[in-house]
């Protein structure tokens, strides 16, 4: 079953302004899937590129994004994965362009990025998957059906569990991505200034004194203090060793806990995980959360249904 919007041509333009897909038939594989799910695929990079660890050269990789932007006819720019490499393009991107552009731009990890700068251009954008979520041999039902739920709009709801989390009724702007990033961008002009907003972190590989240190970094910029709640995705892969004498992630979590007033929530099924969610960045939001679980509803966000587009093929 298709879960593309029905009755829409819909233009996937492929960018890769980071790492290089590591599977060249993967590839050849989530193209194959768009197809099936009724869109049109385009390609602004060489889909196969490798320079150094990039996929393409810095130049190349930019005159993908930026020609990904202008082309017409594209409604979804899709990154081809994270990794490494959107950094070394901040400075010379036209945000402007993008922002203008009204395309929907979807990535996480690196590309987290390229969101809060869209985000500090006063642009929205969308935290989900990339190409090579789409390349492996068994496609999560899930994150597929996630990603087009929340791109077709015009309201997106996630529900989710975990214990712990404190009762809260909030809303204000979503807004968040990998924390490494964030962290990374912290006092730069591609940080968003956002008060009284909903966000969301997520990060793969890191030990918890790792996270801790990064959310400190967040908290003493006077980012996270600003915040109506922290919400955390997914930390895989961060083990910890004899030296961490019983410091583990819920150690960490309390500690931040105890520092900081923000409500903090886990259990987001966001980050580099199988099955993900799709988030738009730059929503209206409302989280709540109590004894049965917790919610999150977007609304107020481009979608593929609002879009204009000057062509349709």
């Amino acid at each position: 079953m298709s879960l593309a919007p029905p009755n829409r041509p819909t233009v996937v333009g492929i960018v890769a302004p980071s790492g290089y897909a590591p599977d060249p038939a993967g590839v050849d594989r989530a193209d194959a899937l768009l197809l099936a799910q009724g869109c049109a695929v385009r390609h602004f990079d060489a889909p196969n590129g490798r320079f150094l660890r990039f996929a393409d050269t810095d130049a190349a990789r930019l005159a993908g994004l930026h020609a990904a932007a202008r082309d017409p006819e594209v409604d979804i720019v899709l990154a081809l994965r994270g990794g490494y490499g959107m950094s070394r393009l901040l400075q010379s991107i036209d945000f402007d362009l993008l922002v203008a552009s009204g395309k929907l731009f979807v990535g996480y990890s690196d590309v987290t990025a390229l969101h809060m700068g869209m985000l500090a251009h006063g642009g929205a954008s969308f935290a989900g998957p990339t190409v090579c979520d789409f390349a492996c041999a068994d496609v999560s039902y899930f994150t597929m059906a996630q990603f087009w739920h929340c791109l077709r709009g015009p309201e997106h709801t996630i529900a989710f569990a975990a214990e712990g989390n404190p009762a809260i009724d909030a809303e204000g702007l979503l807004w968040g991505g990998n924390l490494a990033m964030l962290a990374h961008l912290a006092g730069t002009p591609w940080m968003p200034v956002i008060d009284g907003g909903i966000l969301f972190v997520e990060d793969i590989n890191e030990q918890p004194f790792r996270i801790e240190r990064m959310l400190l970094q967040l908290l003493h910029a006077g980012v996270l203090e600003r915040q109506a709640a922290l919400v955390l995705g997914d930390f895989s892969g961060g083990r910890t060793t004899d030296y961490d004498n019983g410091y583990d992630f819920a150690a960490m979590l309390a500690f931040i806990r105890s520092r900081t007033t923000v409500p903090v929530l886990t259990g987001l099924p966001f980050g580099h995980i199988r099955d993900k969610v799709t988030l738009a960045v730059g929503s209206s939001a409302r989280l709540t959360s109590a004894a049965a679980g917790s919610r999150l509803t977007m609304r107020a966000y481009p979608d593929l249904a609002t879009r204009s587009r000057p062509h349709s093929p």
